[in-house]
């Protein structure tokens, strides 16, 4: 019988679990091949995960000693509160870890933070195809009806 799954701040010891998982959330978006992320940027988000002076924070959830999932996020000033938000940035379980309420507790984990952080909002956003994350989130948190653009440089 597997043990208790842990959401945890990662640590440096972590690295060698959290590059796949890294990996893989990279790839399902698309960002892998001739279109991979460089190298110095995975090195900077793993840096920024230890600096105190950075907002971004990571968690990762654990069972029997494996990372099953990593959640990345980060709190930003806001023009319409005077607590910081947090934004979700990246979540990713493992193919292995789904279905296991891995991802939702990663999410809770976020949603913890952030309420001891002073924040009053947890958000993030999905790619329109991710069906099957959405049918969670539908669950623990609400659509805002807002559209995203953005331009590249």
């Amino acid at each position: 019988m597997p043990g208790q799954l842990t959401v945890r701040p990662v640590t440096q010891q972590d690295y060698e679990q959290w590059l796949p998982l890294w990996d893989g959330y990279n790839e399902f978006y698309g960002r892998s091949g001739e279109t991979a992320l460089a190298g110095e940027i995975t090195q900077m988000t793993w840096s920024r995960f230890f600096d105190a002076y950075e907002p971004v924070h990571a968690l990762v959830a654990e069972r029997d000693g494996k990372l099953l999932g990593l959640v990345h996020y980060l709190y930003h000033r806001s023009t319409t509160a005077i607590a910081p938000n947090c934004y979700l940035q990246d979540l990713f379980t493992s193919q292995a870890a789904r279905g296991q309420g891995v991802g939702r507790a990663l999410i809770e984990g976020v949603y913890e933070r952030a309420k001891a952080a002073g924040s009053g909002r947890v958000y993030w956003l999905t790619h329109e195809t991710n069906h099957t994350a959405m049918q969670l989130y539908d669950r623990i948190g609400e659509r805002s009806g807002f559209v995203v653009y953005r331009k590249m440089f």
